[in-house]
């Protein structure tokens, strides 16, 4: 609770991370208890401000999971989820939370297809609910679900009516991933303007947007950003924990104070408790993103790690590799038999390069490290049986 307070005295960006919340939500995730446990203990001493823990109306796994991470007593602020419903808050107020979220839909389409009701029981709802909650020292953070698709004008009523009950600020939910980042500036902007509400941006992927989406939304004025780690989430997921930060960090020049040392590790730990792969290619984290095969690439790199990496591989847990595969150069051949203990001559680079690329394309993928040995004794062999001048 200390760090999120401090963040927000210092005017910092807050990452409020719902990995145990909307991250479970994602279609085929559960999350054990003692799994729920560890990765909230792990987001903390990553520095995360605000964990978004889960639901305690749920009852049951689900609350007494809650009650144990409070009573942790971390540095992060641990809220939890509720419908605009005084009964959902009492149950968040007995797991011992310092913050709640208070949810519904403005979106006419939710409203009327959803709920069922009208603008002005939504309203009614929300203020009730603020109310109940704003006498129990709570901070409030009221979500308007399908905020991107809700009319601007019914969006700054709720928003003034929420802030008149108590609340801190508004969560805007690209509930379906429907903003792009110049329409995302636009309304955050507008919105700020004709409120003075805080703002946090919570979006979706469905169109691979999340993450601009996101910074699109700080770069306006919003100070909070919901994340998850690998963008678990609905459907596409949301905007990624690790993305997110690195790119606050490395493209906006804005430390946070997170433990990006720590994001691989974390990162793994997730996917495997969520069953969702994490693949090569994921941004930041993913096994590829120091991997380096084409000549051009490894040759830039190794003469200077800034031509091919924006930030260093040990900032987020990981390692650089040079791979070796049908786009290697005779540079990284060399380099690489270094680290078998082997000095290579160029002309003996240049042998076996055009040896490995012939594999290579045969095997359809790069090569490991006994393979290139075997294709070395192989080369060694031919060459000892190849005649020599005073032989001819």
């Amino acid at each position: 609770m200390k760090r999120f307070h401090e963040a927000i005295k210092e005017g910092l960006p807050i990452l409020v991370d719902t990995t145990l919340r909307d991250g479970e939500q994602t279609a085929g995730v559960v999350f054990s208890n003692r799994e729920k446990l560890r990765i909230g203990k792990i987001l903390n001493n990553l520095g995360i401000h605000q964990i978004e823990a889960g639901i305690p109306i749920m009852g049951g796994d689900e609350k007494e999971y809650i009650k144990e991470l409070v009573s942790y007593k971390l540095d992060s602020s641990i809220m939890a989820w509720n419908r605009a419903n005084i009964e959902d808050i009492k149950q968040s107020l007995d797991c011992g939370v310092d913050a709640v979220a208070i949810s519904i839909s403005t979106s006419d389409i939710h409203i009327n297809h959803k709920l069922r009701t009208s603008r002005e029981k939504v309203l009614e709802s929300m203020t009730k609910a603020v109310e109940f909650a704003s006498k129990h020292d709570l901070y409030i953070s009221v979500n308007a679900e399908d905020a991107s698709r809700t009319d601007m004008d019914f969006l700054v009523e709720f928003a003034r009516q929420a802030r008149e009950a108590g609340a801190d600020r508004i969560r805007y939910c690209d509930t379906i991933g429907v903003l792009e980042p110049f329409k995302t500036y636009d309304i955050i902007t507008e919105l700020i303007n004709k409120t003075g509400m805080e703002i946090e941006m919570h979006t979706h992927n469905d169109f691979g947007m999340a993450t601009a989406n996101s910074l699109a939304g700080l770069k306006a004025g919003a100070r909070f950003i919901g994340v998850t780690v690998n963008g678990l989430g609905e459907r596409a997921g949301n905007a990624a924990l690790e993305e997110v930060a690195m790119s606050l960090k490395h493209l906006f020049n804005i430390n946070i104070g997170v433990k990006t040392k720590d994001f691989r590790n974390l990162c793994e730990y997730v996917a495997r408790a969520s069953g969702r792969q994490l693949y090569p290619g994921k941004p930041i984290v993913g096994s590829n993103t120091f991997a380096h095969e084409s000549g051009i690439h490894a040759d830039g790199v190794l003469k200077h790690p800034s031509t091919y990496e924006v930030f260093s591989p040990d900032d987020v847990g990981l390692e650089r590799q040079i791979v070796i595969g049908k786009h290697s150069g005779s540079k990284a051949i060399k380099m690489k038999f270094v680290e078998y203990g082997i000095d290579l001559s160029n002309e003996e680079a240049a042998d076996l390069l055009e040896a490995i690329r012939s594999v290579t394309v045969d095997m359809k993928r790069t090569l490991f490290d006994k393979e290139l040995m075997y294709i070395y004794e192989d080369y060694l062999y031919e060459k000892k049986k190849a005649p020599t001048f005073g032989d001819r």
